[in-house]
């Protein structure tokens, strides 16, 4: 583990940056979320085992960027493989890499980010040609092209975070009050996050906006993350615990709810950490606009509703004993899940790289992940 230094600015903002290579590319760093805000560490990932563990434990987390730390993972160990155990044949790198993707693949299965990266990156492994001509042996070609295919993923992300929050930003009006959910920042993605990537974009615009932040318990990634990282930005932040929502729209209404996904059905139904549903049901009873924020990579067209998403339960112990001290007695039992899955109908509209999507999603969600699709085939 390393201590952090200063992070890079984005948008001329301090934002974190939280993933990158090791010096010698057969590793991962990534800054661990379960110390913050506390401390700042930097974790290294050097085995199969230590990034499913980092991905389960959520030391990293996010649809992005757990597809985007698997993506760099198999490209690190690919790397290792080749160096440190001498050079294995390219068909065996490609069936090692089928199946670091597989275990990987059911860390989280509700992010539909992280299947959709690994398999690029089992893609980018056949797609490595078997000619034995070229300056270079077939597998020392075909990890190279597995590096390429993980920087590709992290700097598309970069772009499409950016995308999405110029899309978005006119969504917040001047001194605009947004309520967020769990942290759909810098934290999550390659770039500047996808539900505050607006506000991030109206403050390096010189705008005003006040972030309320929902504490999204049990483990408080709204509270220990999202308020974390707005703050360093120099966003006005507020952090309320989750029930105190309803209050908040009673009393002091905000302007637009603005949050993230971990994947979105072809109908517009929207799996999001647990909670977003009864954030959609109060913004629709007091008349708030509600947008989700997500790169196309999370829509899901070949799940056509919310009912057929694998939502993940957490271990019972994260309620009981959350961060080390019993909250709940011993013996009772704990319903857990990690996500809820808001039906379309509650929906504004769904942001993307692509635009502002609105109902009916069936065709605007098609649309917009087959433009997105058309932007990256261009040279």
């Amino acid at each position: 583990m390393h201590e952090t230094g200063p992070a890079p600015a984005t948008l001329a903002l301090p934002l974190p940056t939280p993933i990158r290579w090791t010096d010698d590319g057969r590793g991962v760093l990534i800054l661990d979320q379960t110390l913050l805000p506390e401390r700042e560490v930097w974790r290294e990932l050097r085995t199969l085992e230590e990034v499913e563990e980092a991905i389960r434990s959520l030391r990293v987390r996010g649809a992005p960027l757990i597809g985007i730390t698997a993506a760099m993972a198999v490209a690190a160990l690919a790397a290792s493989a080749q160096e440190e155990h001498g050079p294995p044949g390219a068909d065996e790198l490609r069936e090692r890499v089928a199946s670091w993707s597989r275990r990987l693949g059911s860390a989280r299965p509700t992010a539909v980010n992280l299947a959709w990266a690994l398999e690029r990156m089992r893609r980018a492994s056949e797609d490595t040609g078997a000619a034995k001509d070229g300056p270079l042996p077939v597998a020392a070609r075909l990890v190279e092209r597995l590096r390429t295919e993980a920087r590709r993923i992290l700097e598309e992300d970069r772009d499409t975070c950016r995308r999405i929050g110029e899309h978005a930003v006119d969504l917040i009006g001047p001194g605009g009050r947004v309520l967020t959910h769990c942290n759909a920042g810098a934290l999550a993605t390659g770039g500047i996050g996808t539900a505050l990537a607006p506000v991030y974009v109206a403050r390096a615009r010189g705008r005003a906006v006040r972030v309320f932040v929902g504490e999204t318990r049990p483990l408080l990634q709204g509270s220990r993350l999202t308020a974390w990282e707005l703050s360093r930005a120099g966003v006005d932040v507020t952090v309320l615990a989750d029930d105190m929502a309803g209050a908040l729209f009673a009393r002091e209404r905000p302007d637009v709810v603005l949050v993230g996904a971990d994947r979105i059905a072809a109908n517009g139904d929207v799996a999001n950490k647990v909670g977003t549903y009864g954030l959609a049901v109060l913004a629709r009873h007091h008349g708030v606009p509600f947008y989700v924020l997500a790169p196309t990579s999370t829509v899901d067209l070949g799940t056509p509703t919310g009912a057929e998403i694998p939502i993940e339960f957490r271990s019972e112990e994260e309620v009981r004993r959350g961060f080390g001290v019993l909250t709940a007695p011993e013996e009772v039992r704990v319903w857990s899940p990690a996500f809820d899955v808001t039906p379309g109908e509650l929906l504004t509209g769904i942001v993307t790289e692509a635009g502002v999507a609105r109902p009916p999603f069936m065709s605007s969600l098609s649309e917009a992940v087959e433009r997105a699709g058309d932007r990256e085939r261009r040279p």
